[in-house]
């Protein structure tokens, strides 16, 4: 036995070797005859080596065993080795880079892979071949580096804005604001922000309309500015940042700068905010040109750029008091401009929407003129997706003849997945139709259009103010916009723009768009203004001030929703409201569900009607899709669909399955859940930094907390690969039939980086406690949200047409306060449900002796909506169905009764009727405690947390909880009624009117004439701020308020003689009714719990205590 084996046998009696296998938990120790062998390959390849040295002198050296000495240099790096190495006469290595690998694996398993390398140390010889090798790398990644640089520089020089570069830094410097009009291609957005940072500027800001052009701005300058793995350049959007504190350059979203104008009215993080794509007159836009203008005296040193494109250069210069303006062409390719108007005959078809034949003949005469290996896709613009799916249907039906094309829609409302397909690269010999809305003209850029194709046509959002309604209209677009949509046809080369309309009817379009500002509502702006504490929003230096009456009636939205006080001034429910990034009505929900034990489903609520709906317009059209969202939907209405859908995702989550196929099976879009998820996060940060929620602490355990540990940095890794994968164009397939299909199971070995951002920001345990909280658990629950999401969303109600057949072949009439005939959204919940809404003949009452013009139930509805949008019809969106009259009583702001409350109107169009007397003053007083109670509540909260945010969260709870037994009661109570809409005739005659100055005796009964006062226009008693009492026309009635009969309180049990008007004041004082009130002890209410039952007999759920449901049971068998 050698040397080697006999120091192996004496080194393994010392001291035996167990390795740890990577794949179990079995040790051994090493074989004998292995690790011989092993020792004897290593030496063959050490013979091998030498040979191929080129100096017998080098050869001499490295012939020596394992005895040489261990060698220490004082200079490692690659240079100094090979120095001097080769001063010493020897000639440069030839390196080996052949790996045994069958030994590298040997000895890595048997555990010998360190012990082999003690024996064997490193000489000279090796570390200088090491050197070398690295050395070799070094300069090929180098050479690589400097020749990217020099192609990234030329790219830069040849931009047309490079040429003003030195003009651009010098305006900055003796001016504050500087105005740069560069054409489409010249390079603004990108360039200067680098011309500053490389001057010296730091901490620049530089808003972008759209999320994703910060995101890919961010990216491209740092790619040119060598930045991609240092933090220099970073970007900031809605729930995601890559800013530090290193930060020089930061792209962020127009909202973004908003909300750090609410917290730093100076804006004193910044030194330079660039404003960019300001042509585009969003409302955030032409607020933050207000606040640039007030910043430029408040702050001279802050340096602001605004650049756009097509720009009114007059306008905007002289708004900064005559600013200089820097004008950059663009760098765009020969682009031919033809006119090809439609006569107005062709223009509609015969059924009267679009007539899809002038842009087919476009697409024929592309296919006659130009040849097939010439690249070039077509982009189609028009107005609307109406318009799109008429055109996209007949452009399909001519690709299937020609198999020249490949048709793609691009709009809002398709998924992620199919708006991408539009960057994807057509095959040989095949074109890619694009038809688009007008978010192809400014807000993407897609390569290799060469063909455009204007319909002339937009549809802008207008409000109208009177009615709450959003109407999405049709209009001529201006020039600006018409000179941009040509644009996109010269990007990468010679193209042509076909304009359906003739060259007169191009020279009578506007200028420029007209700004969003001007048609829109303003109630969100206007509480942002007031907010910075601006004492009159009326006078802040808009650039295109809106109307005056817009500015009235959004001010009076805002007191109506008691955000603001008489005086416009924030009151506490403002303060909070400025704070939630969501529209006035989301931020109620959320505020006002923080006083009940609800908030966490409010908190998903809230979310899910913040965003974009997740379902796809295939989950209504696609069979086996349709039948999948049953299992979402909740016969409540859109909201509580919402909410089943977000249960059901969270749920599939915790599983671990594969959430996207899943949300695509079920005719879903996943990012709209991920933006509920990171939403509803965020809500409920704000909410606690508010101290209008308590923190929740959740405990871990030190098992939890270390395997989460190890999740997260293998997540990190994992969205790392992803980040530093290359990027590479998918090639669309031309198919027979359908012309591009996916397989929509497969998701080709893809790194979903969405699921990975998810899983870092949540955890399991995480996850499924979300996924629990997400859902509504009882029927009590369910009452308490209809109510909180139905006061928020007030006044948006609507009523039932009388004529409604109640099938979902015909569209169901619905009246709203100021538009009638609105119809439901026809992919909501319960229009395409609407036995939901039905009132069945069994629900039907008929009494003796009462008429009335609508029959009589205790099961009416109306419906509560998020908004009232009118495309081609006016829908209402998002609807929840809730019990009529209960609903009424509690959140109209005005109700307005006869002598004894059988009739009651409801904010001036809604009129209640209820035949039975004495159930109906118990039913309306249980509504009045509930409302003042509720009242008192959200008075104390908001003075609470305004004093003292910590001690006094969990008593406001307690409160709230107590006033949610009320409701869930008061919702239980079934009373007979009838609901109907009042006509223009029946309101006429509706009010008694003053009474000539007298005041009637019953005030006396109420109170002092502070508290119960005549009302002057309507007449009667103005006993509360929302209610008018005896000041309706009653002639049947009109002496009722002077009668007195025997009355027993149905709280005290007290006998007495009493008109109507004594038993209110009575039920005021009465001891056992203030035991249900706010300030009531939670300890008095001593009676048995009451319990919510569902009777399959009855088929009706009851709120009853124990024995009651006992002897309910048994009032059920004795009859049978």
């Amino acid at each position: 036995m050698d040397k080697h084996k006999k120091r192996y046998h004496r080194s393994k009696d010392k001291s035996p070797n167990y390795t740890k296998r990577s794949s179990s938990n079995r040790y051994y120790d090493g074989d004998e005859d292995d690790d011989y062998r092993s020792i004897k390959t290593k030496e063959k390849r050490s013979k091998t080596r030498e040979t191929q040295k080129n100096s017998d002198d080098v050869a001499d050296e490295t012939s020596k065993p394992s005895t040489s000495k261990q060698v220490y240099l004082k200079d490692t790096s690659p240079d100094f080795l090979w120095t001097e190495y080769r001063t010493s006469g020897k000639t440069k290595p030839k390196v080996d880079f052949s790996i045994d690998s069958d030994e590298l694996n040997n000895m890595m398993m048997r555990g010998h892979l360190f012990r082999d390398d003690t024996e064997s140390p490193l000489n000279q010889d090796r570390l200088v071949e090491f050197a070398y090798i690295i050395e070799l790398y070094l300069n090929c990644l180098k050479k690589q580096e400097e020749t990217r640089l020099k192609k990234l520089k030329e790219a830069q020089e040849n931009l047309p804005i490079s040429k003003y570069r030195t003009e651009i830094l010098r305006a900055v410097e003796n001016n504050q604001v500087v105005l740069v009009a560069g054409d489409t291609g010249c390079g603004k957005s990108t360039q200067v922000p680098q011309y500053l940072m490389a001057a010296g500027y730091d901490s620049i800001a530089c808003t972008q309309p759209r999320r994703i052009a910060c995101i890919s701005l961010c990216k491209r300058v740092a790619y040119e500015t060598q930045n991609e793995y240092k933090s220099e350049i970073g970007y900031q959007i809605r729930f995601e940042k890559s800013k530090t504190q290193h930060t020089k350059i930061l792209f962020l979203t127009e909202g973004l700068l908003l909300r750090h104008v609410s917290s730093d009215p100076m804006l004193s993080m910044y030194k330079v905010v660039i404003l960019d794509e300001v042509h585009e007159r969003h409302l955030s836009c032409d607020f933050l040109l207000g606040i640039m203008k007030c910043l430029t005296i408040q702050r001279p040193d802050l340096k602001i750029l605004l650049m756009s494109a097509t720009i009114n250069i007059e306008l905007f210069s002289d708004y900064f008091n005559n600013c200089p303006v820097i004008q950059v062409p663009g760098r765009l390719f020969p682009i031919q401009v033809k006119y090809y108007p439609v006569s107005t005959e062709e223009l509609k078809s015969s059924t009267g929407k679009l007539n899809p034949a002038p842009y087919i003949r476009v697409l024929n005469l592309i296919d006659q003129k130009y040849p097939e290996d010439e690249r070039g896709d077509v982009l189609i613009f028009l107005s609307g997706m109406t318009e799109i799916s008429i055109v996209e249907e007949a452009a399909k039906a001519y690709a299937e003849k020609s198999s020249k094309w490949i048709i793609l829609p691009l709009h809002s409302t398709l998924s992620i997945e199919d708006q991408d397909k539009v960057f994807d690269i057509a095959p040989e010999g095949v074109r890619k139709c694009i038809i688009s809305t007008n978010v192809a003209e400014t807000s993407i850029t897609i390569d290799g259009v060469r063909f455009v194709v204007d319909s002339g046509k937009v549809k802008e959002m207008s409000y109208h103010p009177v009615c709450h309604m959003q109407r999405l209209q049709e209009f001529w677009i201006s020039k600006a916009s018409a000179e941009q949509r040509k644009g996109r046809a010269g990007r990468t080369g010679p193209g042509a723009c076909f304009r359906l309309y003739s060259q007169k009817e191009y020279d009578g379009l506007a200028a420029y768009t007209k700004p969003e500002i001007q048609r829109v509502p303003l109630d969100s702006l206007l509480l942002q203004l007031l907010s910075m504490g601006l004492p009159n929003a009326r006078k802040f230096p808009f650039l295109e001030p809106p109307d005056p009456s817009s500015i009235e009636e959004s001010l009076q939205n805002l007191k109506s929703q008691g955000a603001l006080t008489e005086e416009e001034e924030l009151t506490p429910m403002g303060s909070m409201l400025s704070k939630l990034p969501v529209d006035v009505t989301i931020g109620k929900m959320l505020i006002h569900g923080c006083m009940f034990s609800v908030i966490e489903p409010m908190l998903s609520l809230a979310a899910a009607l913040s965003v974009q709906s997740p379902f796809t317009n295939r989950s209504v059209r696609d069979p086996e899709m349709r039948a999948a969202r049953e299992s979402f939907e909740s016969d409540h209405g859109d909201p509580f669909t919402l909410l089943n859908a977000f249960h059901k995702w969270l749920e599939v989550k915790v599983d671990r399955q594969n959430s996207r196929k899943w949300c695509r099976r079920k005719g879903l879009e996943e990012q709209r859940f991920y933006e509920m998820t990171k939403l509803r996060r965020q809500f409920k940060e704000l909410l606690k930094d508010s101290g209008i929620l308590p923190e929740d602490f959740i405990h871990t355990s030190s098992q939890q907390r270390s395997s989460r540990h190890g999740e997260l940095s293998h997540l990190r890794d994992m969205k790392r690969q992803f980040h530093q994968a290359p990027r590479k164009r998918k090639v669309l397939k031309l198919e027979s039939e359908h012309f591009y299909n996916e397989d929509e199971d497969s998701d080709d070995g893809r790194i979903d980086i969405q699921d990975i951002d998810f899983w870092i920001s949540n955890n399991s345990w995480q996850v499924q406690l979300l996924s629990s909280r997400s859902q509504v658990s009882s029927y009590r629950d369910m009452v308490c949200l209809k109510f909180v999401v139905c006061n928020a969303l007030y006044p948006r109600f609507a009523i039932a047409d009388v004529h409604n057949t109640y099938n979902n072949s015909t569209d169901q009439h619905f009246h709203t306060k100021g538009k009638p005939f609105a119809v439901l959204h026809p992919n909501g919940t319960l229009a395409l449900k609407p036995e939901y809404l039905q009132l069945r003949e069994t629900d039907i009452v008929e009494l003796k002796n009462v008429r009335t013009v609508t029959p009589l139930s205790r099961k009416h509805q109306i419906v509560s909506f998020l908004s009232l949008l009118e495309t081609t019809k006016p829908f209402l969106v998002n609807c929840l169905r809730v019990p009529a009259a209960h609903t009424l009583l509690l959140c109209s702001h005005s109700l307005d009764t006869n002598q004894n409350f059988t009739r009651i109107i409801c904010d001036g169009w809604i009129e209640l009727r209820f035949p039975e007397t004495e159930s109906i003053q118990d039913f309306v007083y249980q509504s009045f405690n509930i409302r003042d109670s509720w009242q008192k509540l959200l008075q104390k909260a908001f003075e609470e947390f305004t004093m003292d945010k910590e001690t006094k969260v969990e008593e406001i709870h307690k409160m709230g909880k107590r006033i949610f037994e009320l409701i869930a009661e008061f919702f239980h109570t079934e009373i007979i009624h009838s609901v109907r809409r009042l006509l223009a005739a029946d309101i006429k005659n509706l009010y008694v009117g003053p009474q000539g100055g007298e005041v009637p005796v019953a005030v006396g009964l109420l109170g002092d004439a502070q508290t119960a006062r005549e009302n002057k226009v309507k007449g009667g008693l103005q006993i509360k701020p929302y209610l008018t009492y005896n000041c309706l026309v009653d002639l049947e009635d009109k002496y009722l308020q002077y009668i007195q009969k025997h009355w027993t309180c149905p709280s005290c049990e007290k006998e007495m003689v009493a008109t109507i008007l004594d038993q209110i004041r009575h039920k005021e004082t009465c001891e056992g009714q203030n035991e249900k009130t706010i300030d009531a002890p939670e300890e008095t209410n001593k009676g048995p719990p009451k319990k919510s039952y569902y009777c399959s007999v009855c088929e009706k759920e009851l709120l009853l205590t124990l024995p009651e449901i006992l002897r309910h049971k048994r009032s059920h068998s004795s009859s049978s």
